[in-house]
């Protein structure tokens, strides 16, 4: 299997400083994509492969809907989302078993309690154990279950790498990032995760970010439906005062993150963003994230320094602020 970039090739990207002293560095690897899909910054080694995890969520969501799945408003946010297992978020999981006439139990995602603390505690107070309908990828599962349901396709074979449905994802995600897949894992959730390069990864969340609903193409015509969801219903993609909700809600910014560090961005203009940690740390990759949409002009600073605070982006000392993390990059 194809090895992800060497520390010797990552640079920095953002440090934690506390009390005036960088206490950490973050690593790692970016790419920008200009409006017209030329690079226009690259740091690091974007063109060596990595696990995109939940930020390939999109593509997946995508040929879902090209499978012959309608979805549309905050199911189809679902369906690419990682959620905080709200009882919104919850619903609407529901709502997609239910169209595909199966039970929680189909899920083949692990148990696990919802993300939002809120939500888990009333969990806990109800006397609930953890269960797959909580776990932040049900939707994006329950979503493939209907597709299975659709298609007449089998269920309880859903994520194998062999299975109809998991051969048409990574179809899509071919087509879409313009890269053949070079290596296959399984994710966290169970589902396939197909590797790709930083620059692949970018050059097909631009596509989904800037498709159109007047496409002659179906493929675009459904990742428009996507995006255009995504940015209506941010609340559904993560959660309440949850980073990608945030970055969505208040700049208007196609957003999405995925475990190990990994990051995907794309402005209203089109500029696009994708970047990984090598230690596999998100806790700074949403704001590095923004500054270099707003170094290539894609976003106003001034707003993103708006949003920081909202971002916990503080270092604490005995409960107070005494530092930052913050972007680095040269």
């Amino acid at each position: 299997m194809p090895q992800v970039f060497s520390g010797a090739q990552a640079v920095e990207l953002a440090v934690v400083e506390r009390s005036g002293f960088v206490e950490s560095r973050h690593v790692g690897s970016a790419v920008v994509l200009g409006q017209d899909g030329e690079i226009v910054r690259s740091l690091g080694a974007p063109e060596a492969p990595v696990f995109p995890r939940s930020t390939m969520k999109p593509f997946q969501a995508v040929a879902i809907m090209g499978a012959g799945v309608t979805l549309e408003g905050a199911s189809a946010v679902l369906a690419t989302a990682s959620h905080a297992g709200t009882p919104a978020h919850l619903s609407v999981v529901r709502k997609l078993l239910a169209q595909a006439q199966v039970g929680e139990d189909a899920l083949r995602c692990p148990a696990d309690w919802p993300l939002d603390s809120a939500a888990r505690d009333e969990v806990i107070r109800a006397g609930s154990q953890k269960a797959p309908v909580f776990m932040n990828c049900s939707g994006k599962h329950a979503a493939m279950l209907l597709a299975c349901r659709v298609n007449g396709w089998p269920l309880e074979s859903y994520l194998d790498p062999q299975h109809p449905l998991q051969h048409h994802i990574r179809d899509t995600v071919e087509r879409l990032t313009g890269e053949k897949v070079v290596a296959t894992g399984v994710d966290g959730c169970g589902a396939p995760v197909h590797a790709m390069s930083l620059l692949a990864l970018a050059r097909g969340i631009q596509r989904i970010a800037t498709a159109s609903d007047a496409s002659p193409f179906a493929l675009f015509r459904n990742a428009a439906i996507l995006k255009n969801a995504v940015l209506a219903d941010g609340w559904a993609i993560d959660g309440p005062r949850r980073a990608n909700t945030v970055v969505i809600d208040e700049l208007g910014v196609f957003a999405k993150g995925g475990a190990e560090g990994v990051m995907v961005m794309a402005a209203p203009n089109g500029t696009t963003v994708t970047l990984k940690m090598l230690d596999g740390s998100l806790r700074a990759a949403t704001i590095v994230a923004l500054s270099l949409l707003a170094d290539a002009g894609a976003v106003d600073r001034s707003a993103v320094a708006d949003v920081a605070p909202k971002l916990d982006l503080a270092v604490l000392g005995r409960g107070e602020p005494v530092g930052e993390i913050r972007a680095s990059y040269a």
